[in-house]
């Protein structure tokens, strides 16, 4: 029997989203996302739970940069929160936000850990919802500019970018399944989702 071995180079990592782990939602100058509405929104979660604490990484990420060094992988692929960089989707940059994954990624960096940006993994800005969220293609706009300054700031830092995470899951779950911030109709935001990665292969 053949033993199947992975390739010398290859990177070993873990990920993470956000809303999942960072916490802080009301802190560092934080905008409110769609995820923040759905978990506070009676019935939603079981014992209406949310991401208000999380696993607390934005105030104990050192520990966690530590627990990744020992578990020795090579990479990590962590998700940005848009409303911690645009509080509102758009207009003024929040430099808090910024200095938040600043402290980050330079620490995954001195630990020797590749960071791996995530740039949507499905916390719009509540603003930007409020405005027809993904159905509307002001959004796709907004998400441009904010990819934009995520680029020009981590300039040389990271190398590697994701844009939206699963899309394809997001609206399967969101519009089929029911049990995430509702959208509208799953063939217009998949063309909406589509759109922004043509936009972005043009700014890398």
């Amino acid at each position: 029997m053949a033993i199947i071995q992975f390739p010398q180079d290859m990177k070993w990592g873990a990920a993470t989203a956000s809303y999942q782990i960072e916490g802080a939602t009301n802190e560092g100058g934080r905008g409110q996302s769609i995820w923040d509405t759905f978990a506070k929104t009676p019935g939603n979660i079981v014992n209406g739970d949310n991401g208000d604490v999380a696993c607390d990484s934005y105030h104990r990420y050192e520990e966690d940069v530590e627990l990744l060094k020992e578990l020795g992988v090579d990479v990590y692929r962590f998700s940005v929160a848009w409303p911690r960089i645009l509080p509102n989707g758009t207009g003024e940059v929040n430099q808090e936000g910024l200095n938040y994954y600043h402290r980050l990624v330079d620490k995954l960096l001195e630990n020797g850990i590749e960071p791996m940006c995530t740039l949507y993994h499905w916390d719009l800005p509540q603003t930007l919802q409020d405005n027809g969220g993904w159905g509307n293609r002001e959004t796709i706009d907004a998400f441009v500019k904010y990819a934009e300054v995520m680029f020009n700031e981590f300039s040389g830092k990271i190398k590697h970018w994701l844009t939206l995470n699963e899309h394809g899951a997001f609206h399967f779950y969101q519009i089929i399944l029911v049990c995430m911030p509702q959208e509208t109709k799953i063939c217009n935001l998949l063309h909406k989702f589509l759109i922004t990665c043509y936009w972005l292969m043009g700014k890398r």
